[in-house]
């Protein structure tokens, strides 16, 4: 018999069960088991990691960092030396800038700050889904506004939803997992018309062809979200951090992340990729050319639709079943995502865009498949 708190507990915990959570894919182990095959075969094109910087040089800068810190003590100066590179690389005020354990848990910080039980968030559908589990955490609401069919916002939807109790908008441009860029027109007039606090979610903005980051200086109400887990290869190591105005930067650096949220391992390798920029500019080059031809190569195969993107990824639709195609992908160590029905498209996957020789292998089996 377990002696517990009794009602209060499992009223809770029934209560959490319901709460949205991250859906985590199988791991290249957990696939390579099933098949029989060394994990090193695994093509893994699911979670849009940017695969074209060496990972040989990434060693060589993590030996550098090793040796410059002393992994013994807190961090020292170590946040405020990756502040001034974000500073220099974006052209922003350094006391702008907060930093936080992936973009992820900046989401959560302005969630935790800024969304009480009665409030309201709205964003587009589909989207980035962190939010909205954030906001149901928090008691909120989540009002999410369909793309239209060009997966451009719906402005009209948009303001019409900006009622008295919306209190936060959130926008991912380059959107996720529909990989085009929001106009700009419709961005900036979604951000002069909402009073609450818009967060801009520019974490593929290196591969997209704008950004809006500089507007911050005009909006006050304005977080714009950057991340190092896409073009600077830094997924495994959790950085992101925000820019907005010096005193709301202050807000979420200081009033909801725990000490010391970001290693200062983490940290250094942050400053040495922005002191290594050229290497950075180089893969996403590199990472473009090869996304104009998967693109080009996916819309070439009878039964698939692949669409135009601003991003790391590739969106597809197919004329089988999502769920076939995805199945028959795994059985040949090939991961992608899958989305299936997203608005008027019934069968969608997405797929990150890999090396060369990754993606001759996605190609040939969806060939294959589809013949």
């Amino acid at each position: 018999m377990t002696i517990g708190s009794g009602k209060w507990l499992k009223k809770k915990l029934k209560e959490l069960q319901l709460v949205e959570s991250y859906h985590r894919e199988l791991t290249n182990e957990t696939v390579a088991k099933q098949l029989g095959i060394p994990p090193s075969e695994i093509i893994k094109l699911n979670y849009n990691e940017n695969l074209f910087i060496p990972r040989a040089k990434l060693v060589e800068l993590m030996r550098e960092v090793a040796e410059e810190c002393d992994l013994r003590i807190y961090p020292q100066e170590e946040e405020n030396r990756l502040k001034e590179q974000i500073s220099i690389y974006l052209d922003v005020p350094a006391d702008c800038v907060a930093v936080g354990n992936g973009s992820d848990e900046l989401i959560d910080r302005i969630a935790r700050l800024f969304l009480e039980k009665g409030d309201k968030a709205v964003s587009v559908a589909p989207t980035f889904p962190v939010l909205r589990q954030c906001v149901q955490r928090q008691g909120a609401e989540y009002t999410a506004v369909p793309l239209l069919s060009n997966f451009e916002p719906d402005v009209k939807g948009l303001a019409d939803a900006f009622t008295a109790d919306a209190k936060l908008l959130y926008l991912c441009s380059p959107n996720n997992p529909t990989a085009n860029q929001f106009s700009k027109s419709a961005v900036t007039g979604l951000i002069a018309k909402f009073s609450g606090l818009v967060v801009l979610d520019e974490a593929y903005a290196e591969y997209a062809d704008y950004s809006l980051v500089q507007l911050v200086e005009k909006y006050d109400n304005l977080v714009v979200l950057r991340t190092f887990s896409k073009a600077f290869g830094l997924a495994g190591l959790r950085l992101g951090y925000a820019v907005a105005s010096a005193p709301l930067a202050k807000v979420l650096a200081e009033k909801a992340a725990l000490p010391f949220p970001v290693s200062v391992f983490t940290l250094g390798m942050g400053r040495k990729l922005l002191e290594n920029r050229s290497m950075v500019e180089k893969s996403v080059e590199e990472l473009k050319a090869e996304r104009g031809k998967l693109v080009q190569r996916l819309n070439a195969i009878s039964g698939i639709e692949a669409f135009d993107s601003k991003t790391d990824f590739v969106l597809f639709n197919t004329a089988k079943p999502f769920e076939e195609v995805y199945e028959k992908l795994q059985r040949q160590g090939i991961l992608i995502k899958k989305f299936g029905k997203l608005l008027h498209l019934e069968n969608c996957l997405r797929t990150t865009v890999g090396l060369p020789e990754m993606n001759i292998k996605l190609l040939g089996a969806l060939e294959e498949i589809f013949r």
